[in-house]
C-alpha cells in the first residue's frame, strides 16, 4: 500500500458507522459549497447498510440530499428488485428518501452484462461531460473489502484488473460463474476521496494483508487516488491483527 492513506480505528461498529456518516456529510457540504453538487459512488454488501440507514435517519439534518447524485461502483448482474442487488439494498436503506432524478443505478437487468456496462459508462460520460479519453472525478467513492481482497467487483485474477481505458466493464468472476458490472481502476483512482469501510473480526486477516503486505498483490491495494485522499475506516475487531506501525 502507498504511505499516503489515512487509517481511522473506531472502538465499535456503531462508532465506525457514525464516523463514516460524519465524514460523508462533511464531504457533501464541502462539495456543494464549492460546486453546488456532490457526486458519490456507493458500495454494496452488508457493511454499508448501517451507514446508509444512519444517514437516512435524520441524524445529519443539513445533509444536501437535493444536490447529491448517487451512482454505484459495482453491481451484480441481477434486476433491481433482486435480493442480491446492491441498488435494492441502498434503496431500502437510504435512497427511497432521495429525489429519483438524483439516483443513477446500473441497468443490470439487461441480459447482456457487457451492454449494461457500456450503458452505464455512457451515463457517466453524460453526467460528467467527458471527452473520449477523460475519466470522471467523483467527489467521493465508498468501497468495501472482500475476504479475498477484492473491492467493487475487481476480483483477484479477473480481466478487469488490467483495464485502463474503459470506465465500466462486465467482469467475469469465475468463482461465482457470473458477470459483475464494475468501475475500473482509472475511475476509482481519479476520485477526490475514496473511503474503505471494514468491520468485524472476519476482516482482520485480509485487512492486515492489504495494509501491511505489499507483496500480496491484492485488488484493494491498487486503489491509489492519483490526486485525492484515501481513507480506511475500520472498527477495533477488523484492526485486531494490524501492527503498531500501521495503527
Amino acid at each position: 500500500m502507498p504511505s499516503s492513506f489515512k487509517l481511522r480505528v473506531f472502538n465499535s461498529p456503531a462508532e465506525l458507522f457514525h464516523g463514516a456518516a460524519s465524514e460523508f456529510a462533511t464531504l457533501a457540504a464541502a462539495a456543494v459549497q464549492g460546486n453546488n453538487k456532490f457526486s458519490v459512488a456507493l458500495s454494496g454488501g452488508s457493511t454499508p447498510r448501517s451507514l446508509y440507514q444512519l444517514l437516512a435517519s435524520g441524524a445529519f439534518p443539513n445533509f444536501p440530499w437535493d444536490k447529491t447524485y448517487f451512482f454505484f461502483g459495482d453491481e451484480r448482474h441481477v434486476p433491481p428488485d433482486d435480493p442480491e442487488s446492491n441498488y435494492r439494498m441502498a434503496h431500502e436503506a437510504m435512497l427511497s428518501k432521495v429525489p429519483a432524478a438524483n439516483v443513477f443505478r446500473i441497468p443490470a437487468e439487461m441480459k447482456d452484462a457487457g451492454a449494461a456496462a457500456s450503458a452505464y459508462e455512457q451515463t457517466l460520460r453524460n453526467f460528467f461531460h467527458l471527452g473520449p479519453a477523460e475519466f470522471p472525478r467523483f467527489d467521493f467513492i465508498l468501497l468495501g473489502l472482500g475476504p479475498d481482497g477484492h473491492t467493487a467487483s475487481l476480483f483477484p485474477g479477473s480481466d478487469a484488473l488490467k483495464e485502463n481505458k474503459r470506465l465500466v466493464v462486465a467482469n467475469w468472476v469465475e468463482k461465482f460463474k457470473t458477470h459483475r458490472i464494475t468501475f475500473t481502476y482509472p475511475v476509482l483512482n481519479n476520485a477526490a476521496c475514496v473511503m474503505f469501510l471494514a468491520s468485524g473480526v472476519d476482516k482482520a486477516g485480509i485487512l492486515r494483508e492489504v495494509l501491511e503486505n505489499p507483496q500480496a498483490d491484492l485488488p484493494s491495494q491498487k486503489v491509489r487516488p492519483a490526486n485525492g485522499r484515501l481513507v480506511w475506516m475500520v472498527d477495533r475487531a477488523a484492526a485486531a491483527e494490524l501492527s503498531g506501525a500501521t495503527r
